[in-house]
């Protein structure tokens, strides 16, 4: 880890932030001071945005609580859309027969596999983990009996989902050996989740494509902040990638810095 930013503060052009673990934490909602932080960087001419797994429809509060700018990545950039535009940039689907591999493969386990298409979330049974998760997103729920042979168009993201964290990372490697980057990307927004969506999606190509394509800035004009495995891509894509204090040793390793946890406002610090 290097022990200091690679870009001076006048060189940020563009700041992206995760959401869980990095904007909001166990409350689920952005503290006072990390809105005030965000929202002077836009005064000073910063361009803000998010990139994150949440659902597209999860995400679109925290834009708005933080003022952001710039299109929503989410799904780990698997949907880029603009709320106030009402335009979608990209959107990469999973292939279907793939889709249905990944969720063959899983089925054999205790978990709770999610499926989201069209920005709905469909489900197969109602658990106490489930209800949790559509609390903390906001979002309803569709429950179908029988989600394998009904799922009848492409998803954008399957997500599997156990309290059981040593299964979660058994089931990752198992999954990486099973399906080739080729195939499908996949990635944990949190220990207890396995994600899948399409082989290009992450969230360092999602901040490339805000950056170089849509403003025409270079990547030591960026600034990225995350926590998570979802995060590494772009930490390393940014000239300045800050990890937070609450992420593993793992993730702080591929950041220029670390900040403070997100309890205590970690992303305030590192602006």
């Amino acid at each position: 880890m290097v022990t200091s930013p690679t870009a001076s503060r006048s060189d940020i052009r563009l700041v992206i932030v995760d959401i869980d673990g990095t904007i909001s934490g166990q409350s689920n909602q952005v503290s006072p001071g990390v809105k005030q932080a965000l929202q002077e960087a836009r005064r000073q001419g910063v361009h803000v945005g998010i990139a994150t797994g949440r659902m597209y429809r999860s995400a679109e509060r925290f834009h708005g609580e933080i003022q952001a700018n710039l299109p929503i990545c989410a799904y780990q950039g698997a949907l880029i859309r603009h709320p106030e535009e009402k335009r979608t940039y990209k959107h990469w689907l999973l292939d279907r027969t793939l889709a249905q591999e990944l969720m063959d493969q899983l089925a054999d386990h205790p978990l709770l596999i999610h499926v989201y298409i069209n920005d709905e979330l469909y489900l197969k049974e109602w658990t106490p983990l489930s209800e949790a998760y559509a609390q903390r997103s906001q979002v309803p729920v569709n429950l179908l009996a029988d989600l394998g042979p009904e799922l009848t168009a492409e998803p954008t993201k399957v997500l599997a989902m156990a309290e059981d964290v040593d299964l979660i990372d058994r089931l990752l490697t198992q999954m990486r050996q099973r399906f080739p980057v080729e195939q499908l990307y996949l990635t944990r927004s949190v220990p207890t989740f396995l994600e899948a969506t399409h082989p290009a999606v992450n969230k360092g190509n999602a901040v490339k494509y805000l950056a170089e394509e849509i403003l025409g800035l270079t990547a030591d004009q960026v600034m990225t902040i995350g926590d998570s495995d979802n995060d590494i891509e772009m930490l390393s894509y940014a000239g300045v990638g800050v990890a937070m204090g609450n992420a593993s040793d793992a993730i702080k390793g591929y950041a220029n810095w670390v900040a403070p946890s997100v309890e205590e406002d970690g992303v305030v610090a590192a602006l």
